[in-house]
């Protein structure tokens, strides 16, 4: 659930708290979910470590009436035919390579939004109601429930403030390990794997405060600038890192043209590495996405981390969106 989704945001470093507007704002900050005017759905697609894990997403968004807005979208990250060798020998020592079976280990994220106009002009918020499951082959399963809390504001010139809070009760994930199957396993490595596993997993809140602004030129040319500044409630790797907070900036850009065509960069995941000798060296990761829309329809496409600079993997990223209305006139 912290990986991103929207093959536009991911080239613009995530950036999109506060301009957030569309079906993925279910994602981002629900209350973007207000400039939604039409129903929409929105697919994305993306491989991870050379290929073997798989991330997928799907959403979808609608008004309700002029003050409130509804979305829903799930999420799938997986590895797939993993093979299980815990039975590929026996009692008696002796190699069977039909004992070997495959199993999957995925996450799945099943969200519902629901975004609504303020009282304040200017002003939406919305909310967050989060299923989370997991799933390790037969050996173990969880549930989690979470709530997110997110809230725009857009000024009479054109700036766009945005603060999410995510996991705001904490997120809880409650694991189910199947006994039998781990008394498989624990005797594998001697001194190993004695004990089970903890069954309580927790998600701490984090929060998001971002501010974007889009500036026209000549009435062809567009420069979408946004900020975000990520926050964790825990000392970590960010750059900024105090007892009580961590905080890690991220930059992004969008240039456009006849609101048809997209180039985005973005600069984030700043971090402080420690390195063999105790020093310590700052990484960074560099994005950069297109985007063509036409009718209703928006492809976009995005490459994380240019040039390996930072620990995480790169990787091509692409997502669909389509505005249903199209099918109607």
């Amino acid at each position: 659930m912290s990986i991103g989704v929207d093959a536009a945001a991911l080239g613009m470093s995530n950036a999109v708290t506060a301009n957030s507007g569309d079906v993925n704002s279910g994602y981002w900050n629900p209350a973007g979910l207000m400039e939604v005017k039409d129903k929409q759905l929105a697919l994305m697609h993306a491989s991870y470590f050379a290929n073997i894990a798989q991330y997928d997403y799907a959403a979808f968004a609608m008004p309700i009436d002029e003050k409130s807005a509804f979305g829903i979208s799930v999420i799938r990250f997986g590895v797939d035919d993993i093979l299980n060798t815990t039975q590929l020998i026996d009692d008696q020592g002796n190699i069977d390579y039909n004992r070997i079976s495959l199993f999957s280990a995925a996450d799945y994220g099943v969200t519902l939004s629901y975004a609504r106009k303020a009282l304040l002009d200017g002003f939406t918020y919305g909310v967050n109601a989060k299923v989370i499951r997991r799933v390790i082959g037969k050996f173990a399963n969880s549930y989690g429930f979470g709530f997110d809390f997110g809230m725009q504001y857009k000024t009479q010139n054109g700036w766009k403030l945005g603060f999410m809070l995510r996991d705001i009760t904490t997120t809880y994930n409650v694991w189910n390990i199947d006994e039998e199957e781990y008394a498989k396993v624990s005797g594998a490595v001697a001194g190993q794997n004695q004990d089970l596993p903890e069954t309580t997993e927790i998600t701490l809140p984090k929060a998001q405060l971002g501010v974007a602004k889009k500036f026209e030129f000549h009435g062809d040319y567009s420069l979408l600038a946004a900020i975000n500044l990520n926050m964790q409630f825990a000392k970590t790797n960010d750059i900024v890192n105090l007892d009580f907070v961590s905080i890690d900036p991220a930059a992004g850009f969008e240039f456009g043209y006849l609101d048809m065509v997209f180039l985005r960069a973005g600069v984030g995941n700043f971090q402080n590495e420690k390195q063999i000798d105790n020093s310590q060296t700052l990484s960074f990761q560099p994005n950069i996405g297109l985007g063509f829309k036409y009718r209703g329809v928006q492809v976009d496409y995005a490459l994380t981390d240019i040039g390996d600079q930072s620990v995480a993997l790169y990787s091509n990223i692409f997502s669909l969106k389509v505005d249903l209305g199209i099918f109607r006139r």
